[in-house]
């Protein structure tokens, strides 16, 4: 009896070591939180990829439905129809004070397009194949699209430009597919943050300062406390991110809302999630929230990450050569180039407050069509709608970008040159004007006289990123002054700022009334001091 007790007894010991050793097993396998997939698995991305499409076509055997979804957005056709204006615009139809156009420089702009080979105005727009699925999801830092080559990856060494013996290294894109995840920060900016040509040029406000920034210069982002993603605010659906530059929420008057529920409201506004009355202690800060955006106090100022952005680009002096006939380039103190012969003249600078306008939402452009009239002011390339008056519109803080650019004299239009290329007629190679300016308007399909002059611009952009903490928001000085930052700002009343005889007539009138009745009151006082005493005994 004992030594069947005793047998009994070892094995469930030996049964209770193996369900043990099972449990240590399984809680001692790696598991990755992130994702509930790992590409490395996937069979069908152990091989060499020769090019993009190639990898494309691997990344629609599982997801199916992607290649279409992109197609539905402005990341792959880079155009939208503004339902109020009718105007198409898009990179296509927009030009700026920037690079100008991609009109005749597709080669070189489309680097940064969601697609491989977009070379010239032909692109197939259909075609499911050349949909660039890594360059939003790499996680490896290591994917790059070098401009002038459309778009394309490198997977083979090869000399760039022809002839000038650079070499472009190759990437390994089965090494690639195999790490992809969610998009990021670094997915994000590898695009927005080199806007214009370079890092922090375009907007002022993104820049590689904000990969991994401090709370100081992002709240929402910093990298050591809430670290969002742009993707945490500009949720997407089916692949369409959130918030839009042609058609922004200037006022979102819906208020806070639940993440997911896209008939709520733009998921990418300071109001979807703080709500309109975010001061729990200020009920006045509140009665501002109604006029003025929450950009215009936390964001006191923009470039703040050490990297300068680009306030000016005067493109009428390009063209410049040394006494040996070579290009020119100048910097200035901190090393930043302010001269280039390719490009002309620019200034550069860091911590810039903000321009103000009234804006609701409403942008109009300066399209390739439209007549233009050179003036003494500058010639606006965007118009931000907006007054005091409409019940639409709030105070937002602006880059306003300026800039001296070419335009046809006798069609009064703007022109779209071809300033990008290694080729005989590109600007970049051979610095000539009539050429880049001729190759670049039949390149466009739109007429051009022969003729052209220089023309003053000016092209304004909200500013909502670099989120200052709480503690460097505005005080009230900093509007409420006679010369303060709302100086420009017309239609309202502001004290501090402004004057009228019959409020400050009713001011001072009660304020004197007030002094009188205090020294009647005191003097009152005075002559019925010792009567008083009197009764009182």
């Amino acid at each position: 009896m004992y030594k069947a007790v005793r047998g009994i007894c070892l094995l469930l010991g030996m049964a209770l070591v193996a369900v043990g050793a099972v449990r240590a097993s399984d809680e001692a396998k790696p598991v990755k939180l992130t994702t509930t997939a790992d590409h490395a698995k996937f069979k069908e991305l152990q091989r060499e990829f020769k090019t993009g499409p190639d990898l494309t076509k691997a990344c629609l055997t599982c997801h199916t439905e992607a290649a279409g979804q992109i197609h539905r957005t402005k990341h792959w056709k880079w155009e939208y129809l503004n339902p109020d204006t009718k105007q198409v615009l898009g990179k296509k139809t927009i030009l700026n004070n920037f690079c100008i156009s991609i009109a005749s420089n597709y080669a070189s702009c489309t680097n940064c397009h969601v697609g491989y080979g977009w070379k010239d105005a032909n692109f197939d727009f259909k075609s499911e194949e050349k949909v660039d699925c890594v360059v939003c999801h790499d996680t490896t830092g290591n994917y790059r699209k070098p401009p002038g080559l459309a778009g394309n990856v490198v997977t083979k060494d090869m000399e760039f430009p022809p002839g000038s013996g650079k070499t472009l290294k190759a990437i390994d894109l089965s090494k690639i597919a195999q790490k992809v995840g969610k998009t990021s920060r670094d997915t994000c900016g590898a695009c927005h943050f080199n806007g214009g040509g370079g890092d922090g040029v375009k907007h002022g406000d993104m820049d590689s300062s904000l990969a991994a920034p401090e709370k100081s210069l992002d709240v929402h982002m910093d990298a050591s406390g809430l670290d969002f993603t742009c993707a945490t605010c500009h949720k997407a659906a089916s692949h369409d991110v959130a918030g839009s530059r042609y058609t922004p929420t200037a006022k979102d008057a819906k208020g806070a809302h639940m993440r997911g529920d896209t008939a709520a409201g733009n998921p990418a506004t300071c109001v979807s999630c703080h709500g309109n009355a975010p001061h729990t202690a200020e009920a006045r800060l509140n009665q501002h929230a109604s006029k003025v955006t929450c950009q215009t106090c936390h964001i006191p100022r923009y470039a703040r990450g050490g990297i300068a952005t680009k306030m000016t680009w005067d493109w009428s002096t390009a063209g410049q050569r040394d006494a040996n006939g070579q290009h020119i380039v100048r910097k200035d103190s901190k090393g930043r180039i302010t001269y280039e012969s390719r490009k002309g003249d620019f200034t550069l600078a860091e911590d810039v407050q903000p321009e103000y306008k009234w804006f609701n939402g409403q942008v109009t452009y300066t399209l390739l069509s439209d007549k233009i009239e050179k003036t003494d002011k500058p010639t606006p390339i965007n118009t931000m709608g907006g007054s005091a008056t409409d019940g639409k519109s709030m105070i937002w803080p602006m880059k306003v970008f300026r800039g001296s650019q070419p335009y046809d004299t006798v069609n009064k239009t703007l022109i779209t040159p071809h300033t990008a290329g290694n080729d005989d007629t590109g600007f970049w190679k051979n610095l000539v004007w009539d050429k880049a300016i001729e190759t670049g308007m039949k390149d466009s399909g739109a007429p051009f006289s022969g003729k052209f002059d220089f023309i003053k611009t000016e092209m304004s952009w909200p500013i909502t990123h670099m989120v200052a903490p709480k503690e460097k928001a505005l005080g009230c000085t900093e509007c409420h002054a006679k010369n303060g930052r709302l100086a420009g700002i017309s239609g309202v009343y502001l004290p501090g700022r402004d004057a009228n005889s019959l409020v400050d007539t009713a001011g001072w009138g009660l304020a004197l009334l007030t002094l009188l009745g205090v020294c009647g009151h005191g003097a009152v006082r005075l002559l019925t001091r010792g009567k008083t005493k009197g009764e009182t005994k």
